[in-house]
């Protein structure tokens, strides 16, 4: 047990490890439109004249001043082709071009090369029409979830959020939360839009999750309620937790007796080379903060007390308000007893 004072708030803010989008994800290299699976390619090939495969385009025809006009050379645009489960696309004349992986550019060069020598001269243009494969998937607390088409434009937080119609609760309650693999992220919405650096490129296969109020604590005892409440990751202070609750009830609570029941990090515990105390199960330490109401220093430092996620505020009953359950308990027994006696003996 442990009494909160200010040396005791400062430890647990300094080990306090606030989680940044620029340490733990970086920011992903910019889109390179690079074709995957899935997605649904436009070929188009140019030959030029005397079109020899593709058709032409060589009959002449009457121009200004009767001078005869030929075109240029004759294109064929190929029915869209989505990329195969294999990565591949089919096209005429060059078979199966590998397309997974590559940029459009690539696939170009390579459906020229295969036609060189069966077209006179072609040129080939591939564009990506959809982007099936790399984007982005918004979930959560958005106006409307979505999967955003990653461009070369290289797309950030805020790009997926406003593609999904911006989140549906005040931005100083929000969360962010990024899922990239196995690594987990999460910044309040309001510290990504003031700090840049923060707002970081998002990689194919992201989830952006919008969050309202992801955290809570619990209230048990002589507070103004008994609930669970939530609260927003910008943090909150053991005397906002008070005031949310409506305060400690001033006839039941022992104003020296509200407790602070948490599994603290063992960090916290080894400041100066001293060894952490023995831990649970589940590698934490079970610590109980007390605070004494009465002590002025000890308000000072609930302002700066920081309340974590399923952390127990519990409030105590005053020895008085015991006795008067005592009271109340006897009262209950005997005064039936008397009422009974007066209608006996009157």
């Amino acid at each position: 047990m442990l009494d909160v004072n200010g040396n005791v708030t400062r430890r647990l803010q300094e080990v306090m490890e606030p989680q940044s989008f620029a340490e733990l994800l970086g920011n992903a290299a910019p889109y390179g439109s690079v074709v995957g699976r899935g997605d649904v390619l436009d070929v188009g090939v140019w030959e030029a004249p005397p079109a020899v495969l593709f058709g032409s385009y060589g009959a002449a025809s009457p121009g200004p001043e009767g001078v005869a006009a030929v075109s240029a050379g004759a294109n064929t645009g190929l029915p869209q082709q989505i990329v195969n489960q294999d990565g591949t696309i089919s096209v005429p004349f060059a078979g199966a071009i590998q397309a997974a992986g590559r940029t459009p550019e690539a696939i170009a060069r390579d459906i020229q090369s295969r036609l060189t020598g069966k077209a006179h001269d072609p040129q080939v243009v591939v564009r990506i029409v959809r982007n099936a494969a790399s984007d982005v998937t918004v979930v959560g607390d958005v106006a409307t979830s979505t999967r955003m088409p990653l461009t070369t434009k290289g797309e950030r937080v805020l790009d997926a959020l406003a593609s999904a119609g911006g989140v549906r609760q005040p931005v100083g309650k929000m969360t962010v939360q990024i899922t990239r693999g196995n690594t987990v992220a999460a910044m309040p919405l309001s510290a990504v839009i003031g700090d840049p650096r923060e707002n970081v490129r998002l990689k194919a296969s992201d989830v952006v999750t919008a969050l309202f109020q992801p955290y809570s604590f619990t209230v048990l005892g002589a507070a103004g309620r008994n609930e669970e409440i939530p609260f927003e990751s910008t943090g909150l202070t053991l005397s906002q937790a008070l005031g949310r609750i409506g305060g400690i009830n001033d006839q039941r609570a022992n104003v020296r007796g509200v407790f602070v029941f948490r599994f603290e990090d063992p960090a916290v515990f080894t400041a100066n080379g001293k060894a952490p105390p023995p831990t649970s199960d589940n590698g934490k330490v079970p610590v109980i903060y007390r605070v004494d109401m009465r002590n002025p220093g000890t308000l000072f430092a609930a302002q700066s007390f920081p309340i974590r996620d399923r952390d127990l505020i519990y409030v105590s009953n005053a020895p008085l308000a015991d006795f008067q359950k005592f009271l109340q308990a006897v009262s209950q027994i005997v005064y039936p007893i008397i009422s009974v006696q007066r209608i006996l003996n009157p």
